[in-house]
């Protein structure tokens, strides 16, 4: 049987086509996959009781974008969402509780919307919290020090002690205010005490031991326990120790952390836009309300 031209050019179109679809790009990046190299570069062992997991979404779903964010809340995932980042990395949980058991609250109207919007929007958060803060130096930690400008206060022998030359605390509290743009800042002490030794415990604190370190002469601390270093921070003045306590708000607090995360990332995940979204801080004050 004779080949005619046309059969020819057939059979090297058909040709061209398969070795196309040998060439194709790779499948698309997806969130478990960007797991996987967070696990891979984080740089100490991955523990297997953790909450750093996946709590909202399919792992599987192929990622156009990535955000880290300090609090993944239903608006913070909307803002994720618009900008084109399903990807959510968050350093607290998403859904309420610490160690994320739904089960209270499976059926509960304000997890569900959230959980469904995620699932309409192809939208995964990951829970990001125990290996960040167990990296060296601690993501959180190294964040919140940049940003506070704090580098050359840094106590040698230990990340979260800081010296300073005896700064006002009221000015002390201002400049922290300003550089972290906290509205709420909260403090307990004398406005005149001279500021010379901090200790800073990121997120929640409550230990009294820490506050009660000889060395300390300001605790700064996302937040505490009001009936227990509250007061005995109120005790050490009254006896006539010079101390005092800064309470920044928890997300302020670990927010430029998770700034930080989003630059970490981009050494290692290459294929998709890797951007920080801030978390709001969640109050406000009567005289400056806001929205």
């Amino acid at each position: 049987m004779k080949t005619s031209r046309r059969d020819l050019l057939a059979a090297g179109i058909a040709a061209a086509a398969a070795s196309g679809m040998d060439a194709q790009t790779p499948a698309a990046l997806t969130a478990e996959q960007v797991v996987e190299r967070i696990k891979a570069n984080i740089g100490v062992p991955w523990a297997s009781q953790t909450v750093d997991n996946i709590v909202l979404g399919d792992p599987k779903a192929p990622v156009k974008g990535i955000a880290t964010t300090m609090m993944a809340t239903l608006a913070v995932v909307q803002r994720c969402v618009a900008a084109g980042r399903n990807l959510i990395i968050s350093h607290e949980t998403p859904v309420y509780m610490h160690q994320d058991d739904v089960k209270p609250i499976e059926q509960d109207s304000t997890y569900v919307f959230k959980k469904d919007y995620c699932a309409k929007e192809n939208a995964v958060v990951f829970h990001f919290h125990d290996h960040w803060h167990r990296r060296r130096p601690d993501g959180i930690g190294f964040g919140m020090v940049r940003e506070l400008g704090w580098e050359k206060n840094t106590d040698p022998e230990n990340s979260r002690a800081f010296h300073f030359p005896g700064t006002p605390l009221a000015q002390f509290t201002r400049d922290m205010s300003e550089r972290l743009k906290i509205r709420t800042l909260r403090v307990l002490g004398d406005p005149k005490m001279a500021v010379n030794r901090v200790v800073a415990s990121w997120g929640y604190m409550s230990s009294v031991p820490m506050a009660s370190r000889a060395d300390c002469d300001v605790l700064v601390v996302g937040e505490t326990r009001e009936w227990e270093v509250v007061p005995y921070i109120q005790d050490c003045i009254a006896s006539g120790k010079k101390k005092a306590l800064i309470v920044m708000g928890h997300v302020v607090s670990e927010q430029s952390g998770m700034k930080y995360c989003a630059e970490w990332l981009k050494g290692f995940v290459t294929e998709v836009p890797i951007e920080f979204i801030a978390a709001p801080e969640p109050f406000w004050l009567p005289e400056k309300p806001v929205a």
